[in-house]
This record gives C-alpha cells, sequence and structure tokens, in this order.
C-alpha cells in the first residue's frame, strides 16, 4: 500500500513547505522512500488528485468541536460547516473566530475535540502560536473539494483515503516532551539535534512495534532538518499506515468503529482511540 506523510502549513512557501514523505507498506514494514517539498497549494491539490490506492495522514485538524459548532450556529454537518467556513474567506474566518472568543468566559474562549483531549492537542480555533484554526481553513475545504475518502466523516473515492496525524503525539511516545524543532534559525540547538537524532534512532529501533505494530526503514538525513517538517512527515506516514492495518477490510476500505463523531473527525493513533 503506498502510504503519505503529510507536514502540512497554512502559508507553504519556500521558507516552510508543505512537506511530503512518500512510504510503501508490506505487511508489517512501513519502507520511506522520496521526500517532496511544495512551495504552493497548486501542489498540494494536485496530490490529492493522484489516482489511488492510497492512504495519507495529514497533520492539520480535519474539523471543529460540536459545541463550538453548536454556539457559533454553524451547519452541523461537516462539509456543510467546512463550506461555511471557506466561504467566509480567510479574513472573515479569523475574525468570526476572534468575535467567538471575545465574547466568551475565561476559560471558556476555545474548545477541544474529543480526539484532541485524548490526544492532548490544542483546540482547532487556536489562531496564535501554532495557527491550527488556519491550518483547517487551508486543509479541510481542500479535502472536501478532492473528493477524497475521510473516514467516518466524508464519502468520497475509496482508493484516495486521507486521515488525520498528530506527529507530536508520536514523538511524545518515544522521547516524552524533549524540543526537537524549531522554524526559528536562531534557535536552533545542538539539544534539539540530538533529540531529532534520539527520535529517529528510538522509529528505526523499533519503538513503534508495541503500540503500532509496524517495523520502519528510513533514511538518518530525515533528522537532518531542524523544523522538524521532514521527521514530523515521517511520523504522520506512521499514523497512517498503523490506521490502514488495523482497520483495512478486504475489500481495501477502512472501517471504524461507531464512536467517532463524524462532525468533529479523529486523530489517527492508538493512543488517541479513548
Amino acid at each position: 500500500m503506498q502510504v503519505y506523510g503529510i507536514d502540512f502549513t497554512s502559508r507553504p512557501r519556500r521558507a516552510k513547505p508543505i512537506t511530503c514523505l512518500q512510504c510503501q507498506l508490506k505487511g508489517q514494514r512501513l519502507n520511506a522512500g522520496a521526500l517532496a517539498c511544495w512551495r504552493d497549494f497548486v501542489s498540494f491539490e494536485s496530490f490529492l488528485t493522484q489516482p489511488g490506492p492510497w492512504i495519507a495522514g495529514l497533520d492539520f485538524p480535519f474539523g471543529q468541536s460540536r459545541i463550538f459548532l453548536t454556539n457559533i450556529g454553524w451547519p452541523l454537518t461537516w462539509s456543510g460547516y467546512v463550506r461555511h467556513a471557506e466561504n467566509l474567506g480567510r479574513a472573515g474566518f479569523r475574525q468570526a473566530l476572534d468575535d467567538y472568543r471575545a465574547q466568551r468566559p475565561v476559560g471558556d474562549k476555545e474548545h477541544r475535540r474529543a480526539t484532541d483531549r485524548l490526544a492532548g492537542a490544542i483546540s482547532p480555533q487556536k489562531l496564535y502560536g501554532t495557527p491550527v484554526g488556519l491550518m483547517f481553513f487551508e486543509g479541510a475545504p481542500r479535502l472536501l473539494r478532492a473528493g477524497v475518502s475521510i473516514p467516518g466523516v466524508q464519502v468520497g473515492d475509496p482508493r484516495r483515503i486521507c486521515v488525520e496525524a498528530y506527529p507530536g503525539l508520536l514523538a511524545r511516545q518515544l522521547i516524552g516532551r524533549r524540543s526537537y524543532k524549531q522554524d526559528n534559525p536562531k534557535l536552533h540547538s545542538p539539544e534539539r539535534e540530538h533529540a531529532r537524532r534520539a527520535l529517529l534512532a528510538a522509529i528505526l529501533d523499533g519503538a513503534t512495534r508495541s503500540a503500532y505494530g509496524l517495523e520502519v526503514t528510513a533514511p538518518a538525513h530525515l533528522a537532518d532538518d531542524p523544523s522538524g517538517d521532514h521527521l514530523d512527515a515521517l511520523l504522520c506516514a506512521i499514523q497512517a499506515a498503523w490506521a490502514w492495518t488495523q482497520w483495512a477490510d478486504g475489500a481495501g476500505q477502512l472501517t471504524l468503529p461507531r464512536m467517532i463523531d463524524p462532525l468533529e473527525g479523529w486523530i489517527a493513533d492508538p493512543h488517541a482511540r479513548g
């Protein structure tokens, strides 16, 4: 099975491209291959339409929380509120989230999905720091328009499957909360480099066997990137491959537990199952 790990950004450019690692899953072994860096959304959109079969793990929130959608009055279907968000435009989407946050009491301004709480992820409404809200805004509508299959969320082409990945969750399982990446060149450090190499070494030494059921082979140079994007793409691929090995049926489709909320979506990781 062709597996892709994609480290996403809400503003792809030369200094911070969307990073895609192509891998091959044979049985329980995941072999990392070619790395691609996309400096624009056109390249990402082209990837989404390429013929399958393939599965991709993408590092951005596919959905918003049920409580936020109910409170703000957006459509209560995934396709409905994704279209609504897109129609607001980037500035309008940002303003809607800012206005919502301004009128909420302290401690109740941003909401997490059930899968975020299980994974230890931040709210998909977040616009600052790591702007996952903008990543949702740029990513989810493109998944909708491409007609990919998002198991439990969107019925699309069964040979083009996308699942939500969260590399930080997998990294924490292997090296704790050690910082291993930094976009700012002024903050690159030997400690972060050591953490990246420790993370990759753990993966190659079989640390993903027990929870993810996978043996992984990957080149050492994935740990060279100070931003951590190349390594994060590998982590996304591992999570996508895990999802495939867990839930793929004989017809090459994913069948998922009913506990997944089709409005909010889910993170593909054994530690986020509940």
